[in-house]
């Protein structure tokens, strides 16, 4: 039987009539067509949603245009004026110390968080939704109010201080000092998403490996740098691209902490607070626009970066 099986499977198939050629293509099309029915929402949104406003973004980066008045097409000058605007300097400045500072104490720490509730305790799940909270309330304006208040001249941080015996009447948030080393400190404590992915990670690592670098005498640490961290660099590196990306958008802290003005001293301007602000309050959409483009192009920058780095230290089965 076997063999006539395989031979039956030679046999050369009977060329198919014209009219069951057309038969084919009919249901083919009908098919696309179904497929191309259910894809339509997509589409929409992406051409309405997406391209098209980015398209049109374009085009306003290089006109004068204040939302009332019909765009007055100048070219390049948006682009040359932010050479010459020293608060997008600082904004810049700002934002990127922001992120280059905040992201790795923020990865650090969720690994750390991550690495502990991996050890099988009681109760994890409870643990992990509780950890998790602040990533969802972070960027809320109620978050931000009450951050202002724990590091204002009256919070909570001044108070504990005090009862320490120091003389703590400092407005953290009030200080061009320390302003912005609170939003970083805002933006760590928001480590529940790219915990739970690195505790995601973690569970799928063998537990042999562990236990084989254990009769050879490998110690904890050893352990980390030599299995943990190697089998768990693609897991840090999608981490590190999305943080990346989400902490130069970053806007609701700076604003709500500032009351919209990037103050102290701009020591708390980040790029979007300054956009908007061009955008928003002046009413300078042309020059915004700008911008815009010019954060996309720094955001892609920096995950080109990561992606050409990657290949150094991200460790693939593969």
């Amino acid at each position: 039987m076997s063999a006539i099986s395989e031979l039956s499977h030679l046999t050369p198939k009977k060329a198919r009539t014209p009219a069951e050629r057309a038969a084919a293509r009919k249901e083919a099309s009908r098919d696309n067509r179904a497929g191309y029915l259910f894809l339509l929402p997509w589409l929409v949104g992406l051409f309405a949603f997406t391209l098209g406003p980015m398209v049109a973004s374009l085009y306003l980066s290089m006109t004068d245009y204040n939302l009332i008045q019909t765009p007055n097409f100048v070219g390049l000058d948006n682009y040359l004026r932010m050479l010459e605007d020293p608060r997008l300097h600082q904004s810049l400045r700002v934002t990127f110390t922001y992120v280059i500072v905040g992201v790795p104490l923020q990865l650090a720490l969720a690994l750390a968080i991550a690495l502990v509730l991996d050890k099988g305790m009681r109760g994890l799940a409870i643990y992990r939704s509780i950890f998790y909270l602040p990533s969802m309330l972070g960027g809320s304006v109620a978050i931000a109010l009450l951050w202002r208040q724990i590091f204002g001249t009256t919070g909570l941080v001044n108070q504990v201080l005090q009862a320490f015996g120091v003389d703590a009447t400092t407005g953290w948030v009030s200080d061009p000092d320390y302003a912005l080393w609170t939003l970083i400190l805002l933006h760590v404590w928001t480590f529940g998403s790219p915990m739970v992915i690195f505790l995601a990670g973690l569970r799928q690592i063998p537990t042999m490996y562990y236990e084989a670098a254990a009769l050879d005498g490998a110690g904890r640490l050893s352990q980390f740098r030599r299995i943990t961290l190697p089998l768990l660099s693609p897991i840090i590196f999608f981490n590190l691209v999305l943080q990346i990306i989400g902490a130069f958008q970053s806007f609701t802290q700076a604003y709500v902490v500032s009351n919209g003005t990037g103050g102290p001293s701009d020591s708390t301007l980040f790029y979007t607070l300054y956009l908007y602000e061009r955008g928003f309050t002046n009413f300078q959409m042309g020059y915004a626009s700008a911008m815009a483009w010019l954060l996309l192009i720094i955001i892609a920058i920096f995950t080109a970066i990561n992606f050409f780095a990657s290949k150094y230290w991200v460790f693939y089965d593969d």
